[in-house]
């Protein structure tokens, strides 16, 4: 799944860029899921007192809440970005917010003053405001909306690459950099996203359901030795092929 993230202030066009985005690759026939970080200390996925709130509130870690037109899962804490993936499926996923997340962004804003704090090696465009005005940016595309929706989806396509695996950074770093620091290095061109060696380059693949689940390093060092150390003691197996293990409960 190929992600993007739009971010800036509040009221700067963030929302009108992500519908913009998300229509066109509907368009082009791409499923598309979308990710809104909302910061408002007034938010709350459910309402207190009604019944999935409460069982919430009696200690439940996970509630789903089924209705007759729409279906929430609803966690009692704020998810990490690499813990909500699993529970997305879709050719693109476009986040509006998440600054710190490592995948490409566009920026909206209202003022050069908002895009110089913004605007870093993730940046592939300018969006919102300020590119209704005349402002023209010295390396980087503007795309006014809805003029040039059909351009910025194109750029979207063009720039954006298999999320990252976003372990936590001491259980991995293998490369030789945090997955934000490879996320501006793959949009920048100096790296391809293929040079992640969390999930490119796996010696041990480890699926559950038919679903890969990331490993990190250390661990798929610690799976192999032990592994290795059991098959070196059994008779007539070449422990220079390919090994498979299966798990059924």
């Amino acid at each position: 799944m190929k992600a993007i993230a739009v971010i800036g202030y509040h009221h700067t066009g963030k929302t009108t860029t992500v519908m913009s985005i998300v229509q066109a690759l509907k368009d082009k026939g791409y499923k598309v899921a979308t990710i809104k970080d909302i910061h408002s200390e007034k938010y709350r996925a459910d309402t207190a007192g009604k019944n999935s709130a409460l069982h919430i509130e009696a200690g439940s870690s996970q509630t789903v809440a089924k209705g007759l037109y729409d279906t929430a899962i609803i966690y009692p804490r704020s998810l990490p970005l690499n813990e909500m993936l699993p529970h997305i499926s879709a050719d693109y996923l476009v986040i509006e917010g998440m600054k710190d997340a490592a995948v490409p962004k566009l920026v909206c804003a209202a003022n050069t003053g908002q895009l110089d704090e913004l605007i870093d090696d993730t940046c592939i465009g300018i969006c919102g405001l300020i590119a209704n005005t005349d402002y023209s940016h010295p390396s980087l595309p503007v795309f006014r909306l809805p003029q040039d929706a059909a351009a910025l989806c194109e750029r979207v396509i063009a720039t954006s690459f298999e999320i990252l695996p976003i372990p936590e950074e001491e259980c991995c770093s293998r490369c030789g950099s945090s997955c934000y620091e490879m996320a501006k290095a793959i949009v920048q061109g100096r790296k391809i996203r293929s040079d992640c060696v969390l999930d490119g380059k796996n010696s041990i693949v480890l699926k559950v359901d038919g679903k890969q689940v990331v490993i990190v390093p250390f661990v798929q060092d610690i799976l192999q030795d032990t592994i290795m150390a059991v098959l070196k003691n059994l008779k007539d197996t070449d422990i220079s092929k390919e090994i498979e293990i299966q798990i059924r409960p």
